[in-house]
This record gives structure tokens, sequence and C-alpha cells, in this order.
């Protein structure tokens, strides 16, 4: 019989409380047409454990931004955003230690040997990388998690770039929620332009730049940061 390592078996364990959260909140019928009124409603109902309610459906829930929305209707700008923070930064790092520690390991051997270049270069390149990728939601947030895991990026690398490239976001989602509930208000339409103008930047960005693009821009950075350290 095969050892399985202690890292393996939380690993595994995390995943299959993460899918049993994620198949309670789905059987309680609140992610079906879901929207943030409902989302809201749902969170008030635990009472004193709403904030904690949010904060596991944020980390387990894809739909992020509806989510952040009820944050901030349910809890204003302020707690709304340090939840939503909360919740983001678990939901992201727990993805990230179920892929390094089960699905590492297996993509090393189908690659045989063919990541060890790339992973050179974002142990030293993966926090701007990261960083970027969580700026620009080139890729979704969730794949962008799972990936960070298969490579050799540095845990601590990883989650400060992913705590501080979501703050920008998270702080438009929740304070939109937060101005929403009052939808004629001057605060509410100066939540909205920005929302807008997120959305505009990041299709603008993404248009520009691929993720081989900024890859390519970040190794050559490190590499011509390499070359110059040997002079």
């Amino acid at each position: 019989m095969k050892y399985i390592g202690k890292k393996k078996l939380i690993a595994a364990l995390m995943l299959t409380v993460m899918l049993l959260t994620c198949r309670f909140f789905m059987s309680s019928g609140m992610l079906h047409n879901m929207d943030a009124e409902r989302v809201k409603a749902y969170i008030a109902s635990y009472g004193f454990w709403g904030p904690v309610i949010y904060m596991i459906m944020f980390s387990v829930i894809p739909s992020g931004s509806i989510i952040a929305i009820a944050g901030g209707m349910a809890f204003g700008l302020y707690y709304g955003s340090v939840y939503t923070l909360i919740g983001a930064v678990i939901g992201a790092s727990v993805a990230f230690y179920v892929s390094r520690h089960l699905g590492r390991e297996a993509v090393e051997k189908r690659l045989h040997g063919k990541m060890k270049r790339f992973d050179e270069h974002i142990q030293r390149g993966g926090f701007l990388m990261i960083l970027i990728l969580r700026l620009i939601p080139i890729i979704p947030f969730n794949v962008v998690s799972y990936g960070a895991g298969l490579t050799k990026i540095k845990f601590m690398d990883y989650f400060w770039s992913t705590l501080i490239g979501i703050i920008p976001g998270v702080l438009i989602f929740t304070n939109l929620g937060d101005k929403a509930l009052d939808v004629k208000s001057p605060e509410f339409l100066i939540a909205s332009g920005l929302l807008v103008a997120m959305i505009a930047a990041s299709i603008l960005l993404k248009r520009k730049y691929s993720f081989d693009d900024l890859q390519s821009i970040i190794l050559k950075r490190e590499i011509n940061k390499g070359s110059t350290a040997k002079l």
C-alpha cells in the first residue's frame, strides 16, 4: 500500500470540506437564480453568525462579484470589504494548498521536467505575476489560484500578491453594494461609474496583453535581473 503523506491528507480533507460546503449552499436553493438581494437576505437569516457564513460562502462559491455586492449591502463598505477580503484569501489559499499537494506531482510527471525552467523564474518573479493577474482578471480567479499551486511560487509571495491585488476590486464591488441601498443617490452613481471604469480597463488590458505576453515580460525581466546580478 502506497504511503500517503500528511500534507496530501490535509489537502484531501480541505477539498472534501470545500465540496461539502458548496453542496450545502446549493441544497439551500440560494444559488439558483442568485442575486445580491437574495444573498443579503440569506446572510441576514443567520443573525449573529451572518459574517461567518458570508466569509465561508465567499471562499467556496465562484460568483464573487454578486456576493461582494451583497456583502456591501449587508455589512457596509468597511466591514463588507474586510469580510470579503478574508473570505477571498481563505478560498485562494485553500485552492493553492490543494493544488500544490494533490496536483503538482502529477503535472510534473506528465511534463517530464519541462516545468523546471518556468518554475525557476516563477519562483523569483511569481509575486509580480500573481499580482498582475489579480489586478487584471485575464484568467478567472480560481484558475489562477489552482494554477499557482502547480508552480514553485512561494506561498507567502502568492498570499501577499493575492491580498494586495484583489483590494481594488473588493472595494469597488462592496462600495457598490453599500450605495445600492439608495440607487438615486450621487454616491451610487459614482460607485457604478467606478465599476464601469474597472470593467472597461480590464477589457482593454485583456485585449492588449494575453497571459503568454505577461509571462514573457516577467520571465525576461527575471532573466535580465539575473544577468545584471552576475556582472
